[in-house]
């Protein structure tokens, strides 16, 4: 397990970025994958439900990126979320995640990007108390209470199921 001095690139900039808010966090890159909900529950010890998934939409007409904070069991209702955002969503594909985001799908952190993207966070993920969130590469990743997730990322808590 690498902390600290030791991280790749990707994690050192979500180290970064985390060092720069008023909580401490501290970014850990694991031996397992952590790609998925299921590996990185597997690899942590915790709930599938305790896993960030941030996962990158863009609206259909303006192509605006978006980002939901996803409960890691949790289905995207996409239309229920583009009528949260006034525009019909779709899926990202790799090439526009990694251009809006700065990382890689499977390692996008909820903070953190090149560009700011407007957020909205499960309203599942606030009743754990320990939540995990990807750190940069596909098997970094960081601990965070659920209640700073809506300071570390400024986003919107939404039903998204």
């Amino acid at each position: 397990m690498n902390t600290g001095d030791e991280l790749s690139p990707s994690a050192q900039k979500v180290q970064t970025a985390l060092s720069a808010l008023d909580i401490s966090f501290q970014v850990v890159e694991l031996p397992a994958s952590t790609r998925t909900a299921q590996e990185a529950a597997q690899t942590i010890g915790c709930t599938v439900n305790q896993i960030v998934k941030s996962l990158i939409f863009q609206t259909k007409q303006t192509k605006k990126p978006i980002i939901v904070l996803a409960s890691g069991s949790n289905r995207i209702n996409e239309k229920k979320v583009g009528e949260v955002v006034a525009e019909p969503i779709e899926k990202a594909n790799a090439d526009f995640v990694r251009e809006k985001t700065g990382f890689v799908i499977g390692g996008v952190p909820p903070m953190g990007h090149k560009e700011k993207i407007e957020t909205y966070i499960d309203e599942d993920l606030l009743q754990y108390e320990e939540l995990w969130a990807a750190a940069g590469t596909p098997n970094a990743v960081f601990k965070l209470r659920s209640t700073d997730i809506e300071k570390l990322t400024n986003g919107k808590v939404i039903s998204v199921k």
